[in-house]
């Protein structure tokens, strides 16, 4: 696996934590020193491990939001 590196730029908050305390947080992230991105993902107790997670532009989040909020127009069964 290459060598990455990250920074979080911002929390912005956590989603869930589970019984073992890791936590699914939103935050935005620098991935290898590039425009920080909104990043969901679970995190370590002590925020040195991180599992799998997805990074959105700004475009996409903005594009997530507006799905969710349609999401009650829309009949999902139909």
């Amino acid at each position: 696996m290459a060598d990455f590196t990250y920074e979080i730029t911002k929390e912005l908050g956590v989603i869930s934590e589970n019984a073992k305390g890791w936590q699914t947080r939103l935050n935005m992230v620098s991935w290898n020193g590039n425009e920080p991105k909104y990043d969901i993902r679970p995190w370590s107790p002590d925020g040195e491990r991180m599992g799998k997670g997805i990074s959105l532009s700004e475009e996409e989040m903005k594009r997530l939001t507006e799905l969710f909020d349609e999401r009650d127009e829309q009949d999902s069964f139909e």
